[in-house]
């Protein structure tokens, strides 16, 4: 399989991680479920094509001049890390580039780090293939590679069990500073039904709760259209600090002109990302998407007003 095309639809994306509840998960906590700490970075990626090493964003492939934190820059330099591409050519390996981003509580040794999450194998006209945990471990292991390892391995877990993980989840996080921001719950077994692959996420309230300090406490109403309640939820500090992030790096820095992207790209991250949780919680509710976009454009101006 060619990479070389930087076509966004030619490019080998990392799969979305669904909010546990979703229909795209229905199913995942039967059977034997890894439970990982999720870090809070930058989505980062490396593949060997069989004749040179390529890197890349979660959308994009980069250049040196057109690099994402400065990843491609160190991590071509990184002969663990190449090394370990070159062994299994063709495989796109995944990882979180922990670079600031909303948690600043990381100890100081693990910034600017690669820590791998997942390997996968995508051939023409079949699902991508997630390789076992103790394969990518075995892998990892042997080239001397950081990776994620798993806090808890439940069999049929529960919710109570996973809010459990939840609070013990301290990976990477300086001593005293709380915990992670979240978990991520991986069945190598588990297909969903539409025949992919996928995990769930649990974010941690407590980082919810650092970020709703920042903006001031949300104000409760009487009444609320589900709109509102729609955007109250999904639209987060944390998810517009990182769109920020993310903008910025690609240009190169923050203006005027980039607000229209910013308001573009959390809207369509709602939308694309949320629509099925909200059709199940709110049992399949009207939506007005007009007032979903009003609504959306007023947090991100109560969260990032400075920008305005």
């Amino acid at each position: 399989m060619s990479n070389r095309n930087k076509d966004n639809g030619d490019y080998v994306k990392y799969q979305h991680v669904e909010r546990l509840g979703s229909d795209e998960v229905g199913g995942i906590m039967i059977g034997e479920v890894y439970v990982f700490p999720k870090i809070d970075g930058t989505n980062a990626h490396a593949w060997w094509d069989g004749e040179q090493m390529h890197y890349g964003s979660r959308t994009r492939e980069l250049s040196l001049d057109k690099d994402n934190a400065g990843f491609m820059q160190e991590m071509s330099e990184c002969k663990e890390l190449n090394a370990l591409c070159m062994s299994v050519p063709g495989a796109h390996v995944f990882g979180e580039w922990l670079v600031p981003h909303s948690l600043k509580t990381y100890r100081a040794d693990a910034w600017r780090k690669l820590y791998i999450f997942d390997i996968v194998e995508k051939k023409e006209d079949e699902c991508a293939m997630h390789w076992h945990y103790d394969d990518l471990k075995a892998l990892c292991d042997e080239h001397d590679v950081e990776y994620i390892p798993p806090i808890r391995i439940i069999q049929n877990p529960t919710v109570d069990n996973l809010m459990k993980v939840l609070e013990q989840n301290q990976y990477l996080v300086q001593d005293g500073e709380g915990n992670g921001e979240g978990i991520v719950c991986k069945n190598y077994s588990f297909v969903n039904k539409y025949g992919r692959q996928t995990w769930a996420k649990i974010v941690t309230s407590e980082f919810k709760e650092k970020h709703h300090k920042e903006m001031g406490a949300p104000k409760t109403l009487g009444t609320k259209m589900v709109e509102q309640e729609m955007v109250e939820r999904y639209v987060t500090a944390a998810e517009v600090q990182k769109a920020i992030a993310k903008i910025r790096l690609e240009r190169d820095g923050w203006n005027s002109k980039c607000i229209p992207q910013l308001l573009q790209t959390v809207y369509h991250d709602l939308v694309q990302e949320n629509i099925w949780d909200a059709c199940k919680r709110w049992k399949q509710p009207t939506i007005n998407f007009k007032n979903l976009n009003r609504f959306c454009v007023m947090k991100i101006k109560e969260i990032s007003g400075e920008l305005f």
